[in-house]
Order: C-alpha cells, then structure tokens, then sequence
C-alpha cells in the first residue's frame, strides 16, 4: 500500500477521513496474491483526496508559489516556482554573485504587482540602475543595513513575523546556525510571500530545516548552474543549466560574446598544435643527425 501525507483541515473531513482510514484498514489481499495493491485515492471524499502528497510527487496543487521565470527551473520546484510559507535556502560560492540573476524575474513580477523586496544586510550597496534593468524598480526596494549577525537575524525574523504580502525577504545569513533557521521555518509558515536565506556552498554540509534548498554557480557562456539539494519529492540528480545573460547585454553582445568557451579553447588548441609542431620538429632533427 502506498503512504501517504493526509491533510486535515474541519471536523466535517476528519469524520470522512475516519471513514476513509477505516476502508483501507479493513481492505483485505485477495486470495493467493502475495502482493499487497496500492491503494486508489479515488476512493476517498474529493475534499481529502486532494490533500494527499506523496513522497515521489513533486508538486503540490495547494501551496502557494511564485514562478521563477524560468521553465525548465519551474518543472523541478513543488508546486511549480519558489515556495511560499516557507524557507528557501540558497547557497553559492560567495555572496552576490548569483542570486540577482536567478532570483530577477520572479522579483521583478512581484515588483511589477506593486510588492516590496526587502533585503536584510545584503554584502554590498544594491546597484539600482543594474536593478532597474532587471525589472526591479528601486523605489521597490527596502534596504536594512545590519551590520552584525545577531542584528541579521533578528530584522528577518521580525519581517517573517508582520508577514509583508505581495513581496518578498531576501536575508544574507551566513552565519546562521541550525536552531536558529528553524525558527525562521516555523515563523515563515504563516508568511505569504517568499523567504530567501543566502548562505555560503559550504553550508550544504550542515542540516537545514528549509523545505527547499538550492546550490547556484556561474558557468563559463553567462549560464546558471541549479542543483537542487533538497526538495519535497524525489531526489533530483544533475544540474539545471539556465540562460541567464545580466541585464540587456543580450542586445548589445557580438555573437562570438555569447559564447566565451568557444574562444576560451581556440587559444588552447592553438597553443597545444604548436607545442606539438616542435616536438615534432626536435625529433625530425634527431633522426636527421643519425
């Protein structure tokens, strides 16, 4: 029989979930078949039925998202986008070098609704002309100058707590320890907009009560490089490679900026058919002197 997570919301469901529990504990194996057969959740009341997850599905219809703006990123996130009513923890190899490019597009639409970006001890000054460019206007924008951990944390907790609608909390808690984020948990699950904790790629050692977190780098050709480390269902493996040029660059790059690798390599392989023409030459002088 397969498990499952049951969600019960009035008195009217737990009386149907009681009948409900009571089928599939009263169901019996068919007669000479060793093997038990996955219960239908077709058979219970619509209501109950939709608040079943199970741990191999990734998305959950009843929670809150914001999109990404990207799809491929979106396919691989519960419930399709960044979690509201929750932690997400994103971590990179040094603060302030992923996090506008892949957090841009779904700001810049909360921003376009009329949202507040709250940000909490970011490591340097916003640059709002790069952000305006990004969608996100600075009038939009509420910078907290925190300068010390204990300060950090306390503004995002008390930002999770009055639970600003329409926007998003963006906090740089490096230093953030595990008790501490999970009481950052428990107050974001009555918060209705997204909650990004930044914290350093060495962190993914460390447990984490965050429902979602997630490791951002920069490739080589101005691409993202997503790894999900941990999320509401199956385990994912490998990496989302997301095209994400900053900014306008796209309209002002030549083609051949596009893709930077390509001319990384012809150097490379120019330098090795030369290495290679003069061993070959050395050897041909010592062939020649015998």
């Amino acid at each position: 029989m397969d498990l499952a997570i049951l969600l019960i919301y009035t008195v009217n469901d737990k009386i149907h979930m009681s009948a409900a529990l009571q089928r599939i504990v009263n169901a019996v194996t068919p007669a000479g078949d060793g093997v038990s057969q996955p219960f239908d959740a077709g058979q219970l009341p619509n209501n109950v039925s939709q608040a079943i997850w199970r741990g191999t599905e990734v998305t959950q219809a009843s929670q809150t998202v914001v999109a990404s703006g990207f799809p491929s990123l979106d396919v691989q996130l519960p419930g399709g986008g960044w979690p509201c009513n929750a932690l997400t923890e994103l971590l990179q190899p040094q603060p302030s070098l992923c996090e506008w490019r892949l957090l841009a597009p779904a700001l810049a639409g909360l921003v376009a609704s009329g949202g507040q970006i709250l940000l909490v001890g970011p490591p340097k000054r916003p640059h709002a002309p790069g952000l305006v460019k990004l969608g996100i206007s600075a009038n939009n924008l509420v910078w907290i100058a925190a300068d010390n951990p204990a300060e950090r944390l306390w503004c995002t907790e008390q930002l999770v707590k009055a639970n600003p609608r329409g926007g998003a909390i963006l906090a740089w808690l490096p230093q953030a320890r595990a008790e501490q984020l999970r009481r950052l948990q428990v107050h974001a699950q009555a918060c209705d907009c997204p909650v990004f904790i930044f914290r350093p790629q060495a962190a993914q050692l460390d447990a984490s009560p965050a429902p979602l977190r997630v490791l951002a780098s920069l490739g080589t050709d101005w691409e993202l490089h997503v790894r999900i480390l941990k999320r509401k269902g199956a385990l994912l493996e490998g990496t989302i490679v997301l095209n994400s040029i900053p900014g306008t660059l796209e309209s002002v790059f030549a083609l051949r900026l596009m893709r930077p690798s390509q001319l990384i390599a012809k150097p490379e392989a120019s330098h090795v058919s030369t290495l290679g023409s003069a061993v070959n030459r050395h050897r041909l002088r010592q062939l020649a002197a015998h």
